[in-house]
């Protein structure tokens, strides 16, 4: 893929249906927990990223086999603690956190030294906020900043733990649970709410689970397990991916959209539940539910009378990936919209927090942002002429490029937009599908 892209016509009405790709969240978790089963299990739609790619070359480097075939992934699992683990082993992550921070969990039983490493904008993320936890197992650390390389020696005996994570960061909470899939005894976690893909695959396993929940925080009760049975599952296609196009559609004239296939997890959709309140025009079709997952076909029309919203911090979890797109949707309400405590949006691949000011400083929209928190004084009539905007140095991150891509598409302007092989992460058909819809057109230098 070339490394830039131009964009300087606002995309034309369309009326399309389109499949986005599958689940990131929960291709990585498939095939971690699937690492640790006794047999071979088989997932169709799995992703196919790079955050995906590189999970599986961790996992090769730790004696499983995996094959992708055209329609499926094959995996034959090790069993628990069943990792073959040779000396002085590096496992290289990639851009992926999720995999970062989740393998860690797998990782407190290993006899010998093993380091993780990670890209340029991984290396940069906090994991202290793992490190902690882990260590109450048994586990052992080096390190010399909070973020990558580091090293981890695990524990022959390691101990249930009792922990409170109270960044609502879900990433945490499953590295937490998977470390305690071979801890005898019972783990405690009060976790402040976040998506629960972990929690249902458990559920789904029958590993010994209770959950039990108030208005912020769910308390998670665990039992450690000596075998788990392979894993089969079809996965669904991932919110945030989709999210580009609801806002696409809703902000582009005349236009409908049907989104098939799409995983509505009640952790995941709180960017549906903010664009309904701010008057976007979303409907769930055709909604059922998949080994304790809810899914739906997702119908999108152009929606005029965009309302401002003073967004409630109870959604930031479950739209915590969405915050940009939903950026621009404010960008074009009538009024003040106003977004705090998100200063977790700065621990992603970029601080997204600060990249949303500056594209909507791009787009001439009034902002004030914080550290965690930014305002943003909605033009109903936005719309760019011929201005030159460019968008690059922002840490590869692949939100910030489609953020950018779908803002030219929608309010014009002439754009270019450097990096583009940073969708690789995690929505390597975004171009593709785009280009599949009517009147979106852009150029790849």
């Amino acid at each position: 893929m070339s490394d830039k892209i131009v964009v300087k016509e606002k995309i034309k009405p369309f009326n399309k249906i389109i499949k986005v790709d599958g689940d990131k969240s929960i291709s990585i978790r498939w095939l971690l927990l699937a690492s640790q089963s006794t047999g071979t299990s088989r997932a169709y739609g799995i992703l196919k990223s790079e955050d995906i790619f590189s999970t599986i070359k961790c996992l090769k480097k730790l004696g499983v086999k995996i094959k992708i075939k055209k329609s499926y992934c094959e995996l034959n699992g090790v069993g628990i603690n069943g990792f073959k683990i040779n000396k002085n082993i590096k496992l290289n992550a990639g851009n992926s956190g999720t995999l970062a921070r989740l393998i860690l969990g797998l990782l407190i039983h290993s006899k010998k030294k093993i380091t993780l490493t990670g890209d340029k904008s991984l290396s940069k993320r906090d994991f202290v906020r793992i490190i902690k936890p882990l260590k109450k197992f048994g586990a052992k650390f080096e390190y010399k900043k909070k973020g990558l390389p580091l090293s981890i020696i695990g524990t022959e005996k390691p101990k249930p733990i009792k922990y409170f994570e109270n960044k609502g960061s879900a990433q945490c909470k499953s590295s937490i649970m998977l470390a305690s899939l071979n801890t005898p005894g019972e783990t405690f976690i009060r976790a402040k709410k976040s998506r629960n893909h972990t929690e249902l695959f458990f559920k789904n396993l029958q590993i010994p689970i209770n959950i039990k929940s108030n208005k912020n925080f769910d308390f998670i009760r665990l039992k450690g397990i000596e075998k788990l049975k392979p894993i089969n599952y079809k996965i669904p296609n991932d919110i945030s991916s989709s999210a580009f196009f609801i806002v696409l559609t809703a902000l582009s004239k005349k236009s409908k959209l049907l989104i098939k296939n799409v995983n509505i997890n009640d952790s995941r959709i709180g960017i549906i539940t903010i664009l309904k309140k701010m008057g976007l025009k979303i409907f769930l079709k055709n909604k059922r539910t998949y080994k304790n997952e809810k899914i739906s076909d997702i119908f999108i029309k152009s929606s005029n009378n965009i309302k401002s919203i003073n967004c409630p911090s109870k959604l930031n979890s479950s739209a915590i990936d969405e915050f940009l797109i939903i950026f621009l949707v404010a960008a074009k309400a009538k009024g003040v919209s106003y977004f705090k405590n998100l200063s977790e949006l700065n621990q992603k691949e970029s601080p997204r927090l600060i990249w949303g000011a500056k594209i909507l400083n791009y787009l001439g929209v009034k902002n004030k942002v914080t550290k965690n928190s930014i305002k943003i004084y909605g033009n109903p009539n936005l719309e760019i002429n011929n201005d030159k905007i460019t968008i690059k140095d922002y840490l590869k991150d692949h939100r910030v490029f489609m953020t950018s891509v779908i803002a030219s598409l929608v309010f014009g302007g002439n754009w270019t937009i450097y990096d583009s092989d940073s969708i690789k992460t995690s929505f390597p058909s975004f171009l593709k599908i785009l280009q599949k819809i009517k009147g979106a057109k852009f150029k790849s230098i």
